[in-house]
């Protein structure tokens, strides 16, 4: 059974389910996901993910302890969590169990752990985290790199926050935070498993009741600096580690530019050995061991990413390479030859991508999310069989922006 769109209407606001039954075995799988409440929605670094934290440490009457004890003994896995556009709580557990699970997660929603003493532990913790990142130097690229595309903006700063902006943040934060995000006006309710629809939409309801109504600002579009720009950092390092990024203008509603993307991308450089960048960089002339290039599709941002490590000796030869692959891609667009493997890889693997539940009902949510429309996938296999190379190099050359690259790179002083 494939996923269906669904709406409930609670107090004359329509919720969007997604559901998809599946009555192989007694299990359920929900996730209650917040549009625009991710990393984006704040200025103030890490404030998203320490929110989320605090709701892991369980209920204020309970504790961290208890609460989570609780869903243990019944074998429930709960856990909250924010990308860059949305918060998201997670439930797995037994069909006969979930409605103890919700129970308790309707309890969290109402009575969050706003202590001193929980703050102080996810405060501590993050603050380990973020120490031991100083010695993770792809950490640092990429981050580093996000600052050069993304200046002035939240998309610069680390998900995780950084050491000086989680000591600055407080308890009034993240309560803050949580009381003016999450909302049933931007909920999305996503629901697998062993339920009837009619079930699946009695605990949407029971659970948009125990929100609150109110708008949240949406997640402006963030804009790439189209400055060409190379940032070194040093570090006690025997390698160099090389991010790079630049401006990728796609019209994100648009399917057939999305699969035209999909298919030079993989050409490029996410194709793994067959890639260009695979072959130009490490297989002739072995200056890495990976390197790598996608193009970034999100609702609130587009850009052209990729990364690669090699020799501190060969950190310019390698990035004379970057620039020179880029530009022959631009200018003489791919073959047949390569535009038939990738058709091969995509048309072959699709099983793959959707064979287990979570995996589909993921999939509906992003066609959901990103308005293409539920089923997208079927659609997008459609429009990669009926591509022609003359199709693929028109819009290859028609993204001249990838060029205007900017380089972030981890290395040691000469």
């Amino acid at each position: 059974m494939a996923a269906t769109l669904l709406h409930v209407d609670v107090d004359g606001i329509k919720i969007p389910l997604i559901f998809e039954q599946n009555r192989k075995l007694p299990l359920a799988t929900v996730e209650f996901i917040f549009r625009d409440s991710g990393a984006l929605a704040s200025n103030k670094g890490g404030l998203a993910s320490l929110s989320a934290d605090l709701l892991n440490e369980g209920t204020k009457k309970e504790g961290s302890y208890k609460f989570a004890k609780a869903l243990e003994d019944r074998a429930i896995e709960f856990s909250a969590n924010v990308g860059r556009e949305t918060f998201v709580f997670t439930i797995e557990s037994l069909k006969e169990q979930f409605d103890f699970a919700l129970k308790k997660v309707i309890e969290l929603v109402n009575d969050p752990n706003y202590t001193q003493e929980a703050f102080k532990n996810i405060q501590t913790k993050r603050l380990a985290i973020l120490t031991r990142k100083k010695d993770d130097f792809d950490y640092l690229a990429a981050t580093g790199l996000r600052s050069l595309l993304f200046p002035n903006t939240p998309l610069a700063l680390p998900r995780l926050g950084t050491i000086d902006s989680i000591k600055k943040l407080t308890l009034e934060d993240i309560k803050g935070f949580l009381q003016s995000h999450l909302y049933r006006n931007n909920l999305i309710v996503l629901v697998g498993g062993d339920f009837s629809e009619e079930e699946a939409k009695k605990f949407t309801k029971e659970f948009a009741k125990a929100l609150k109504e109110g708008q949240v600002e949406p997640i402006p579009h963030i804009k790439v600096s189209e400055k060409n720009q190379t940032k070194e950092r040093y570090e006690p390092t025997k390698q160099a580690y090389i991010y790079f990024g630049a401006p990728y203008n796609i019209d994100t509603a648009n399917k057939k530019q999305r699969v035209l993307g999909k298919l030079a991308s993989f050409i490029l450089g996410s194709g793994g050995f067959g890639s260009r960048l695979m072959e130009e960089i490490r297989v002739k002339r072995g200056l890495a061991y990976s390197a790598y290039s996608r193009f970034v599709v999100n609702k609130t941002h587009q850009y052209f990413s990729g990364y690669l490590q090699t020799k501190l000796k060969s950190q310019d030869e390698a990035i004379k390479v970057v620039k020179e692959l880029i530009d022959n891609f631009i200018q003489k667009g791919v073959t047949q030859e390569e535009l038939d493997a990738a058709k091969k890889f995509f048309l072959g693997s699709e099983p793959l991508r959707s064979e287990t539940l979570s995996q589909r009902l993921n999939r509906a949510f992003h066609e959901y999310y990103n308005g293409l429309g539920l089923n997208f996938a079927k659609e997008e296999l459609d429009l990669i069989k009926t591509t022609t190379l003359s199709d693929l190099n028109n819009f290859i050359k028609s993204h001249p922006e990838i060029e205007q690259l900017s380089f972030f790179i981890v290395t040691a002083k000469k």
